[in-house]
C-alpha cells in the first residue's frame, strides 16, 4: 500500500508521526506525498482553532486522495471520536497509536470498512514505545522520553487527551539513543509533553538528569537538546550534573513561564512563582554562560487586569530572554479557565499579544547580534540552492551562502551579519 502521513500540532506529534512512518515502511508500505491508498492525520487539540484545522485538513485530504482510506489519530480524535464518524474511516486516539497502520490495512482490504479504536484513558496509561528517528531526516532526531501530564493547568486540555504522565524506561531511552547514533544522527532532541516529570512513574524513579546522562553516555559525540522545561526542575543539582557534558549539550533551555504575575500563575495552576522562575534563570546563566533561554507567554488570560499585565511586562523585560513565543488566550472548552469570569476583550488581547510579539522580535535580534564575529560549531542540514543552514548549540541557525559541503557535518563558522528576518548569515572557517 501507499501511505501518506500528515501532522498537526507540536513537536511530540511530529515525533509520533515519524514513528508511524517507520512502522509503515517496516511493514513493506511505500511512503508517498499524493495518490495514497491510506492517509493518516495525527491531530492536535490544544485550541478550538486547532480543532477546526484538523477538520479542514481531513476534508482536504479526502478531496486530494479520492478512494483512499482516511485515518485519524492523536489528541483531537481521543476527545472527539463521535464527531469523526463519517469523516474518517479509521479512528484512533492517543493509546496504541501503532495500531493505525494495521487498521488501515484491514480497512483497505475490506473496501473501506470503518474502524474506531478510541477507548477511555486508564488512570495511568502505559508508555507506548515507538521507534525513534525519521526516514526523512538524517541529521537531527526526536527521542520521545515522556508522555502525558499531571499538572492540569486550568487552560490546558492535554491531560484529558493524553492522560497522566508516564516515561520511557531509562535503559530503553539509552538503547534508542545508541541506535540513533549508529544511524548517523548528530543531534537528538529529548521531547515529551512535560519532560520535567520524567521518571516519577517508574519503579526506580530516575530523574530527568538521569535520563539525559544515560542518553549522553549511549550516544557519545551526539549533541543533545532538551525540550520544554518546568522551572522547578532547574536547581543547583540539575545544573551541576549537566554542565560537564560541555559541547555535547545544546545550551538552549526553553523555560516555560506563561505569565509574569504570581496571581495569574496561581489561577493558571502553574506550580511556581516568578521568584522561582528568576532563580532558575540565574542558575542557568551561572552554569551555562550566554545560554539561550526561551519561553512561552499567554496574553489576556481571563481576569488578567491591566495592573497584572503590567507586572508581566515588567518581569519579562527583566528576564533578558533570547526569545519568547506569545499566544493570545483562547478559551478551550472542557478546561476550568474557559468558565472563568471577566474575559479580556478581544481587542485588548490582541494589543497585549502584539506587544509581546514586538518584544520577542527585539529580544531575538539582540541575542543573535551578540554572536556576530564569534566562531561557532554548527551542524549542517541538507544543502539548498545558494547555500545551507547549520544548527548552532543555541536557539538559532546560521546560513552559509555558497556552502557546497555535505549535510550532517560539523562545521566551524563565523556569523558576519544579521539579515532583515533575524537570520544570522556567516562564513565557514577553513580547517
Amino acid at each position: 500500500m501507499k501511505f501518506a502521513f500528515y501532522t498537526q500540532g507540536c513537536k511530540v506529534n511530529q515525533c509520533e508521526t515519524q514513528a508511524l512512518e517507520k512502522l509503515a515502511a517496516a511493514r513493506g508500505h511505500q511512503l508517498v506525498g499524493r495518490d495514497a491508498d491510506a492517509c493518516v492525520l495525527n491531530t492536535c487539540t490544544v485550541t478550538q482553532a486547532g480543532d477546526r484545522k484538523n477538520l479542514r485538513a481531513l476534508h482536504r485530504i479526502r478531496r486530494e486522495n479520492p478512494g483512499a482510506i482516511v485515518a485519524v489519530c492523536g489528541c483531537f480524535s481521543q476527545l472527539n471520536a463521535a464527531h469523526l464518524d463519517g469523516v474518517a474511516d479509521v479512528i484512533c486516539g492517543t493509546q496504541h497509536r501503532a495500531q493505525v497502520i494495521e487498521l488501515c490495512e484491514r480497512a483497505h482490504a475490506a473496501g473501506g470498512a470503518p474502524a474506531c479504536q478510541v477507548a477511555p484513558l486508564p488512570a495511568r496509561p502505559a508508555f507506548e514505545c515507538l521507534p525513534a528517528g525519521s526516514l526523512r531526516q538524517r541529521t537531527r532526531a526526536y527521542l520521545k522520553i515522556q508522555d502525558g501530564c499531571d499538572q492540569f493547568c486550568t487552560y490546558c486540555i492535554i491531560p484529558y487527551a493524553r492522560g497522566r504522565s508516564r516515561s520511557l524506561p531509562l535503559q530503553r531511552a539509552a538503547e534508542q539513543a545508541g541506535s540513533l547514533a549508529r544511524q548517523g544522527m548528530r543531534e537528538i532532541i529529548l521531547t515529551g509533553i512535560e519532560i520535567a516529570s520524567y521518571g516519577r512513574d517508574l519503579p526506580e524513579q530516575p530523574s530527568l538528569t538521569d535520563v539525559v546522562l544515560a542518553v549522553a553516555q549511549a550516544a557519545p559525540g551526539v549533541r543533545l537538546r532538551l525540550g520544554s522545561l518546568e522551572p522547578r526542575v532547574v536547581d543547583e543539582a540539575f545544573c551541576r550534573a549537566l554542565a560537564p557534558l560541555g559541547e555535547q549539550l545544546a545550551w538552549h533551555f526553553h523555560l516555560s513561564l506563561q505569565s509574569g504575575c504570581d496571581e495569574t500563575l496561581r489561577r493558571m495552576n502553574r506550580k511556581y512563582t516568578t521568584g522561582q522562575y528568576a532563580q532558575a534563570l540565574s542558575l542557568l546563566r551561572r552554569w551555562f554562560p550566554r545560554c539561550a533561554i526561551t519561553t512561552d507567554l499567554i496574553a489576556g488570560f481571563p481576569g488578567e487586569t491591566a495592573q497584572q499585565w503590567q507586572q508581566t511586562q515588567d518581569f519579562v523585560q527583566r528576564c533578558g530572554l533570547s526569545n519568547l513565543h506569545a499566544f493570545a488566550y483562547s478559551p478551550r472548552p472542557g478546561t476550568p479557565a474557559s468558565r472563568y469570569p471577566h474575559p479580556v476583550p478581544e481587542e485588548e488581547k490582541r494589543r497585549r499579544h502584539d506587544w509581546a510579539a514586538q518584544l520577542s522580535d527585539r529580544l531575538r535580534r539582540q541575542y543573535r547580534a551578540a554572536f556576530l564575529g564569534q566562531e561557532l560549531t554548527i551542524l549542517m542540514e541538507r544543502p539548498r540552492r545558494g547555500g545551507s543552514d547549520g544548527h548552532s548549540r543555541y536557539d538559532f541557525t546560521v546560513r552559509l551562502p555558497g556552502y557546497r559541503g555535505a549535510a550532517n557535518q560539523w562545521v566551524r563558522a563565523v556569523p558576519t551579519q544579521l539579515d532583515e528576518s533575524g537570520m544570522l548569515i556567516g562564513r565557514m572557517v577553513e580547517g
